[in-house]
């Protein structure tokens, strides 16, 4: 489970059968990560910092907007990074965000010695995703939008700003649920691995 904006001093260490990998902490906007133990095994997690906007360095609401954990399956030995990414708003323009986004891909990529990783959060990026999904592409990752919008609060501004980017992995489903306490809508991910996805012990992605 990736959580964004999220009060990371009241994060409980267990929520139901989740765990808390990490969150970050030198930002109001906290990022975090849960997993279930009995299914993974988390070797790694790291926060990084991302090129800042006009809209940061003013008011300063994140310095870390990326949180990546490095797990194996328990159950099918495969290696892969899950990530909680939040770009910067929307007054910041698409290239910085562009920036942003494959700056992430690059941090995630020194976690891992395969290629298969998972890259979920607000994306600030609800206009021009076919050039971005175009872009993604280009660079060896797809970009999936959930099934419906996930902000939908001022009509111009609503769109799909919450999906995912990945690599080794197919995507089957990205549903949007209902909405909760947050103005964003919360997104349920379904994916498989690919065909030539990496196990532990493969030299590709040697295990921790």
């Amino acid at each position: 489970m990736c959580l964004q904006e999220c009060d990371t001093n009241d994060l409980p260490d267990t929520i139901g059968d989740l765990h808390l990998a990490d969150a970050t902490k030198g930002n109001r906007l906290g990022l975090a990560i849960y997993y279930r133990m009995d299914r993974f095994t988390a070797y790694e997690t790291k926060t990084f910092a991302l090129k800042k906007s006009l809209h940061d360095r003013v008011l300063s609401p994140a310095h870390e907007r990326l949180i990546g954990t490095r797990v194996i399956d328990n159950e099918t030995d495969h290696d892969l990074v899950i990530a909680s990414f939040h770009a910067a708003p929307l007054t910041a323009s698409n290239s910085l965000r562009r920036n942003q986004i494959h700056a992430a891909h690059a941090e995630l990529l020194s976690m891992r010695g395969g290629l298969m990783s998972l890259m979920v959060g607000d994306f600030n990026y609800p206009f021009f995703t076919k050039n971005l999904t175009a872009k993604m592409k280009d660079a060896g990752y797809d970009l999936t939008l959930s099934d419906r919008r996930t902000y939908t609060r001022y009509k111009v501004f609503k769109g799909h700003f919450d999906f995912a980017t990945s690599q080794g992995l197919n995507i089957e489903s990205v549903e949007t649920l209902p909405r909760g306490a947050s103005d964003h809508l919360p997104i349920l991910i379904s994916a498989e691995y690919g065909q030539d996805a990496p196990v532990a012990g493969d030299s590709a992605a040697p295990a921790a």
